[in-house]
């Protein structure tokens, strides 16, 4: 029987989330607190279960918008998500209610962002690459690890005396990120949605940033899932670049992760041909394809919302030109239905 995840489920979800190697820290069931929270999204967190024991799971979030369009996405924001399930009879029904659901919201298209395929009828996404890789257990020799002309970037930054902290608040993630994204032309998220995630998830959330006599330079939020650490939410000031604060602070995300026995580092994912693409296979990370699969209702090709897409150009061009504190006011208002 298939049944929509409420609150008095929540540990029986996780458990089966924790118990399945498939599962990534997306799948988690506090995700339909912060989606709901954070962004006013309608979320349907499906779970099917044999004789009172969980054999599958697949969230998704029904995102409507007027400007970028009608989805149900497994799941945004997280950049992977799909069916998790112990066996094909409980994969197969998952995927034949989500379509079902498709059908019936009247969506453009059901999209599951897997790192596999699944589906090689259904249509999906070229555009997106995920980095990942095992850590030493022994700090300098993942430092070692990284290619020669990025660990120059690092040993420059440390030398200029650049240091980081654990921040306990989000202030300065915020400020970061947000001054981030602007430069880039993208919307930034709310404020409110970087407390929740804090709330949400606790130890797994932290923030980390990197200041330069006392003075932010950088700073990202990232999750601890199992034996992995996703640094995900990051950014830097105008100084980020001369300092190399963004160099530094992987690093020192890195560094501080092998001391608490992480096993993996997931760089998440990144549009092929960007300048984080570039960024992360400069350390040494190799690029592995992402099967956004779309099942689709009213579309009839697969929706390109995305800032290389050539109509958003004058948005992203007049975006940067914004005031700090104008992005910042108006960016969670068009963000929310970015997925």
């Amino acid at each position: 029987m298939i049944k929509i995840l409420d609150e008095s489920n929540y540990s029986r979800w996780d458990r089966f989330v924790q118990e399945n190697n498939d599962a990534t820290f997306f799948h988690q069931a506090g995700w339909k607190v912060v989606i709901e929270k954070g962004f006013g999204h309608k979320t349907f967190f499906l779970y099917i279960e044999k004789e009172g024991t969980i054999t599958g799971i697949l969230p998704l979030v029904h995102i409507n918008s007027l400007i970028f369009g009608n989805t149900l996405v497994s799941i945004a924001p997280g950049v992977y998500g799909g069916i998790v399930a112990s066996d094909d009879q409980s994969y197969s029904a998952l995927d034949k209610k989500a379509c079902h659901l498709a059908n019936k919201l009247g969506v453009d298209s059901l999209e599951i962002r897997n790192k596999v395929q699944k589906h090689q009828d259904r249509p999906y996404k070229e555009l997106y690459v995920y980095f990942r890789k095992e850590l030493d257990p022994d700090i300098d020799k993942n430092f070692l690890a990284i290619p020669r002309k990025q660990r120059a970037m690092v040993r420059k930054a440390i030398d200029a005396g650049l240091t980081s902290v654990i921040d306990t608040h989000i202030n300065n993630i915020y400020q970061a990120y947000s001054e981030s994204v602007r430069n880039l032309g993208t919307p930034v998220f709310s404020k409110k949605y970087f407390q929740i995630l804090k709330d949400v998830f606790g130890k797994q959330c932290e923030v980390l940033s990197v200041f330069y006599n006392g003075q932010l330079i950088s700073s990202v939020m990232s999750f601890y899932f199992k034996d992995e650490i996703l640094p995900y939410y990051g950014g830097g000031t105008n100084l980020a670049r001369d300092l190399k604060g963004n160099d530094f602070m992987y690093w020192e995300v890195m560094r501080r992760a092998v001391e608490k026995d992480t096993k993996v580092f997931d760089f998440g994912r990144s549009k092929i041909g960007t300048g984080s693409y570039s960024f992360k296979k400069n350390w040494g990370f190799v690029p592995k394809q992402l099967y956004y699969e779309f099942y689709l209702v009213k579309s009839t090709c697969i929706p390109n919302v995305n800032p290389l897409n050539p109509k958003y150009k004058f948005f992203i061009a007049t975006w940067k030109r914004l005031p700090l504190r104008v992005s910042q006011f108006i960016g969670p208002f068009l963000s929310k239905n970015l997925s």
